[in-house]
């Protein structure tokens, strides 16, 4: 099993899956896959037909099954410093190398693998997998399946989000959002800097705004947060702005992103940015040139999995692993989209995330021979 699963992964990580290309070659050779085991399989495209969801089932058509989640699209590595080729996997020293192997095609690639025996053991409870696209760029493939699957009336039980856990179970982590803050102000010379409006200016004191509340946020933790750090973090991922030096800047740009533990974090945080813009920024800016704007797009809002006293997904991943805790993480995932829906949820998958974006990203064999062992025992478990 363990060879037939490299086999896969293999295959998988030489689609170049980046999120700003189609994932739609990778989608449809696990489409085949499944299909050949007898799955019913249906893909959902967005609505530049370029990128698809893949939704998948063995079993019966009723409510309270169990999903295998995974997403297909990977980070870049332009400007990454790789030792060899990202999209053609290489194991080296007990060791998978390749652009998305541990985040997240290896688990992607055991579930495929398991494929076959599942078709053979699900008996009364139906199993689905549920393959997205865009999960780094804002879970938007996540966010489009559970739409449908509310349209449909639709709701699993319990889901399993194969993130890389080192195949420990997680059973809440923030949430994250992410925006992008355009300023339009107006073009002059710089000796005159009173006749124009600096954007870069501009943002830099937006971004000065965004880190006095940065530093508030410390003091908001919850008494009982479990996350490390326990507060809310905020990070400026980017500022552009500007041509040469002797131009007032007519425009700039700010990347920002939150990563909530409670979601009054997430409001205040945005309340004071924007009282911040009308109230002082705006202003300013609109008595030199009455044109000028701040307008925040919003990237992508992605709700946090929230820890719950009763959690069957928790239970049975407990006994099917052995463990006897969970944990809490910091870095996002697609789970909380999969909670709105009712479902019980828990993360839990092969790799590091230590490993996860970088070059020469690797997932090692004793890790996904673990994941191994866990699908089997579920296949156990379906069969009854």
């Amino acid at each position: 099993m363990l060879d037939e699963t490299k086999r896969i992964l293999a295959d998988l990580i030489a689609f170049p899956t980046v999120s700003a290309d189609s994932n739609l070659d990778m989608i449809a050779y696990l489409a085949a896959r499944l299909e050949d085991c007898g799955a019913r399989v249906e893909l959902l495209q967005d609505d530049s037909g370029t990128k698809a969801n893949l939704w998948a089932t063995l079993g019966p058509e009723t409510d309270g099954g169990i999903v295998l989640s995974g997403h297909t699209d990977v980070v870049p590595v332009t400007d990454q410093d790789w030792s060899r080729d990202p999209f053609r996997m290489e194991e080296r020293d007990g060791r998978l190398y390749g652009r998305g192997s541990c985040d997240m095609k290896g688990f992607i690639a055991a579930c495929l693998a398991m494929a076959p025996q599942f078709a053979t053991l699900v008996k009364t409870r139906p199993l689905h997998f549920a393959f997205t696209y865009d999960e780094e760029v804002g879970c938007i493939g996540a966010g489009h399946l559970a739409q449908v699957l509310t349209a449909r009336g639709l709701r699993p039980g319990i889901a399993i989000i194969g993130e890389p856990t080192n195949m420990r179970i997680i059973e809440g982590h923030k949430g994250c959002c992410e925006y992008t803050t355009r300023f339009q102000g107006l073009e002059g010379h710089g000796s005159a800097p009173d006749l124009g409006v600096n954007a870069v200016e501009y943002a830099v004191r937006y971004v000065a705004r965004l880190l006095e509340l940065r530093d508030q946020l410390r003091g908001m933790a919850p008494d009982d947060s479990r996350f490390v750090p326990p507060w809310t973090t905020l990070n400026i991922g980017a500022l552009h702005g500007g041509s040469v030096h002797n131009v007032i800047a007519p425009k700039a740009q700010v990347d920002w992103e939150m990563r909530p533990v409670q979601g009054s974090d997430g409001d205040f945080v945005k309340d004071a940015i924007r009282a911040y813009c009308d109230e002082v920024l705006l202003p300013s800016m609109r008595a030199v040139h009455p044109d000028a704007t701040i307008e925040t797009e919003v990237i992508g809002e992605v709700a946090g999995l929230v820890p719950t006293d009763r959690n069957e997904a928790r239970r049975i991943l407990s006994e099917l692993t052995g463990a006897n805790s969970a944990d809490v993480v910091p870095f996002g995932t697609e789970a909380g989209i999969f909670q709105s829906l009712g479902t019980d949820v828990v993360v839990c998958g092969p790799g590091s995330i230590e490993q996860a974006h970088k070059a020469d990203e690797y997932l090692s064999l004793d890790q996904l021979d673990q994941c191994l062992g866990v699908l089997k025992n579920l296949g156990r478990r379906l069969s009854g």
